[in-house]
């Protein structure tokens, strides 16, 4: 699934990549150290990102199966792997994952992964595929979930009527259901917890500062999520966006985008990610 162009998501990715929390890949890396070879699946992929990112933590001889329903950003994802100096094995896979979880994880899979998706999600879809994971007994990666923190630096007097209607709008359809939103890595946790599994967790905030590429397409996401819904007024939107643009012209902005990363793994698995403690602190990246 992705309903984001593959510009947003190769200019977003530099963020990701180093907003990653590091205790959290510790504990990935560790639970595979052990093992020559490992199949990923991939739930999301985008343009690869995932991929990118957790190769280096992974034993060398890798598989990769990459989900998503853009045959464009499929393309693009097995094009950026191949062009790798030193590339794991890709095959791509074209589902809808709203209807057919199911069917991206068959076959043999040693670990499942994901970046930047579990907040679109509904309650009953996270309840599926956590229950396909734990029946398989597959440890699970989740990076970059938004949990409901922004931050904006100086503070305005709409920020938080902003910040308020985004959370608003996180929580709407966005094709699997009444998404999760900023509940979504809580609901993660809460669900592996019940089935036994050691869970890994820590912050993986954005801090995007005035002159930040992307720092106009983050003001733009937040005034874009206000403006539909009912009840935050245009005229506070468009009075908000002026002056939190021309504080960053002047380099006096800076915003801070609250995720959280999680690693769970069935007891008895391979390693001990445990070891790093049930919760890591923040990274101040982002």
């Amino acid at each position: 699934m992705s309903s984001f162009s593959a510009d947003w998501l190769e200019r977003r990715e530099p963020h990701d990549r180093k907003a990653r929390n590091p205790a959290v890949l510790e504990a990935l890396r560790r639970c595979f150290a052990q093992e020559t070879s490992v199949t990923i699946v991939d739930l999301a992929c985008g343009t690869g990102s995932t991929l990118r990112a957790l190769s280096e933590f992974l034993p060398r001889h890798q598989h990769w199966r990459l989900v998503d329903n853009d045959l464009g950003l499929l393309a693009r994802a097995k094009g950026a792997a191949e062009a790798m100096a030193v590339g794991p094995r890709v095959t791509v896979t074209a589902v809808d994952l709203a209807r057919d979880i199911e069917t991206a994880l068959d076959g043999p899979i040693d670990l499942v992964a994901t970046s930047a998706f579990l907040d679109l999600v509904s309650q009953d879809w996270l309840e599926r595929l956590v229950t396909e994971v734990a029946v398989r007994r597959l440890p699970f990666y989740a990076a970059l979930s938004y949990d409901g923190r922004v931050m904006l630096e100086p503070a305005d007097d709409a920020d938080a009527t902003i910040v308020s209607a985004f959370n608003r709008h996180q929580s709407t359809d966005k094709g699997f259901g009444p998404a999760l939103g900023p509940a979504a890595v809580g609901e993660l946790v809460r669900r592996f917890d019940r089935l036994g599994y050691e869970v890994v967790q820590g912050l993986s905030d954005w801090v995007i500062g005035a002159r930040d590429p992307i720092f106009g397409d983050v003001v733009a996401s937040l005034a874009a999520a206000a403006r539909e819904l009912v009840g935050v007024p245009q005229a506070t939107i468009d009075a908000w966006v002026r002056r939190r643009t021309g504080l960053a012209m002047v380099g006096r902005s800076t915003i801070r985008i609250g995720h959280r990363d999680v690693f769970a793994r069935p007891t008895g698995a391979t390693g001990a990610p445990g070891a790093a403690g049930p919760t890591a602190g923040p990274t101040g990246r982002r």
